[in-house]
């Protein structure tokens, strides 16, 4: 998972058409043994929760990572899904893709759960596969995936969120879901990265194959009330 805030337009395309092979050295080679990414279900059913509002949260159905991909921990009614994205769902350049101790709890409202969401799912369903990090991108990059429908979003507001070497907890944030084909346009549309504008166009969008691309808006609290460090 990338937060970081959107570089000028060409040196994004020029990154967007490097090869794979060309991207920096990982820290982490492959996978690691499946029992480091588990966790005990009731804990991460907790975890997950934090990702929104409790308000939101304790009715959304939560999913847990299981030896053969994310099962349903537990059946929700308002149509958001939360979920502990794991170390194979950063861009393919991140150094720690692969972490151990990467935890991403993430809220997708109804539209997401419907098509954002299945990201999530095939990677994941790839990586307990023991695809390398290379065949896990051409694999998905292969793949017909529905684009994020209308509407889509989620929340990443959860204190104990672990986004990653050079990001920790980050802020708190909640997420629009855009096709990746109208990344360009929808930042400049969203004011996104302007001076003083809240919205932060996520530039990792061009290393991942997945067909959308995100803006970013942080918040002042965590979802558990208490007040966030200022942007």
């Amino acid at each position: 998972m990338n937060r970081s805030v959107a570089f000028a337009a060409t040196l994004a395309l020029a990154a967007a058409m490097l090869p794979l092979r060309a991207l920096p050295a990982q820290e982490y080679a492959k996978m690691a043994p499946l029992s480091q990414y588990v966790m005990e279900p009731s804990a991460e059913i907790a975890l997950a929760r934090t990702a929104a509002p409790p308000s939101i949260s304790n009715s959304a159905t939560i999913l847990v990572l299981s030896p053969h991909g994310y099962l349903v921990g537990k059946k929700g009614t308002n149509g958001f899904t939360c979920i502990v994205e794991r170390g194979w769902m950063p861009p393919f350049d991140q150094k720690d893709f692969w972490s151990t101790t990467l935890r991403a709890p993430i809220c997708y409202n109804a539209p997401a759960s419907r098509t954002v969401l299945q990201y999530t799912l095939r990677r994941t369903k790839l990586a307990l596969a023991g695809l390398s990090r290379t065949q896990i991108y051409d694999r998905v990059k292969a793949m017909a995936l529905p684009a994020p429908a209308p509407g889509s979003m989620s929340y990443m507001l959860s204190r104990e969120q672990n986004l990653g070497v050079g990001a920790g907890s980050w802020m708190p944030h909640v997420m629009f879901h855009v096709p990746k084909s109208y990344a360009a346009r929808d930042g400049a549309i969203w004011g996104a990265d302007l001076p003083g504008s809240p919205i932060v166009f996520d530039n990792g969008h061009h290393l991942t194959p997945e067909p959308q691309a995100i803006l970013m808006v942080p918040v002042s609290k965590w979802s558990d009330g208490s007040p966030a460090p200022s942007m």
